[in-house]
């Protein structure tokens, strides 16, 4: 289960890219802030006075360069997307003095330490937790190298940054000029035994994993995690009603039920956010409409029955859906 939220508030802003904007979030009271590793995000609850409670998933960088924030300091970069409400909102409101809320870091991408030799691969926004892997290994002096791939330089966030972090272990790809990456090649020249942390759109991370496979490697040697869009552009709200504890909560168009039920103090169990884990699936009572199934754990046929659903990911179709909760 998830520790409380807290409150911070934007410290600084900074234009990386056109789309992509740092935010630094500063504790309130001055405190130090829960401590992090590589890989980490932090939720960001945020409220629009058309669609409520927005909640979304940033990676924390942890500093510009080698040097750390100070502690009671969060770095995040948020990439504008036109289609997504949720970062819209926030290239819009979030100005220096704006308090939120956010939730304590959770990592479910998280560094191994006993990797001898370490490939990170990032594709566009997906730098966020990799910069922060950078960051980790070079002070560590880990054996590491970094492919950076993006349309061109100017898009890229933390692109002079993390070629002032890394230097020569830095490759850059830039599709205007040389089109799509080929990860199938970039694998089959890293050394022996070498470990892949990649993050980025769905396809990039598919071809790094099916590079992985084509090559012989063992699965977990290429570990990933996904940039993209949580909540579709055409979600609507609903009702969720809570037949045990006799409790209903709204969910926005804005946020999973998990995170709405978070917010609203019902304490479920989580981990993943993904639909991977099989921890967070409810027994679904009644659902109007049937549901959207959008996890990786239930299998086909118990998500025809529609008697459960993974509520980080899943929704209601209709207005209203009663769980066993």
């Amino acid at each position: 289960m998830a520790s409380p939220n807290f409150e911070v508030q934007v410290a600084a802003v900074r234009q990386l890219t056109d789309r992509v904007r740092e935010y630094l979030l500063i504790s309130v009271n001055g405190r130090a802030l829960p401590t992090y590793s590589a890989g980490s995000h932090i939720a960001v609850h945020t409220h629009s006075p058309e669609k409520g409670l927005i909640v979304r998933h940033y990676s924390l960088v942890g500093g510009p360069d080698l040097q750390d924030d100070a502690r009671n300091i969060y770095r995040i970069a948020v990439q504008r997307e036109d289609h997504a409400r949720g970062s819209a909102h926030i290239h819009a409101t979030f100005e220096i003095g704006t308090r939120l809320h956010i939730g304590p870091p959770i990592n479910n991408f998280p560094l191994d330490r006993r990797d001898k030799n370490v490939l990170l691969i990032a594709g566009g926004i997906g730098i966020t937790p990799i910069f922060s892997m950078a960051r980790s290994l070079a002070r560590r002096r880990c054996d590491y190298r970094v492919f950076y791939s993006g349309r061109n330089a100017g898009s890229m966030a933390y692109h002079d940054a993390l070629h002032q972090l890394a230097g020569e272990r830095a490759h850059f790809h830039h599709s205007d000029s040389h089109g799509q990456p080929d990860l199938l090649a970039l694998l089959s020249t890293q050394p022996e035994g070498t470990s892949v942390y990649i993050c980025g759109p769905k396809p990039m991370i598919d071809a790094a994993h099916a590079a992985g496979a084509a090559l012989g490697w063992a699965a977990e040697r290429v570990r990933s995690e996904m940039f993209t869009a949580s909540i579709s552009g055409d979600a609507k709200p609903f009702e969720v009603h809570l037949q045990r504890s006799n409790r209903t909560v709204h969910v926005g168009s804005n946020v999973s039920i998990l995170d709405a039920l978070l917010a609203d103090g019902v304490p479920v169990l989580w981990d993943c956010r993904r639909g991977e884990c099989g921890l967070c699936p409810l027994r679904v009572i009644k659902a109007e409409g049937g549901i959207e199934h959008h996890d990786h754990y239930l299998t086909t046929e118990e998500k025809a029955t529609d008697e459960s659903l993974c509520i980080c990911v899943s929704r209601a179709r209709g207005t209203s859906l009663v769980l066993d909760a």
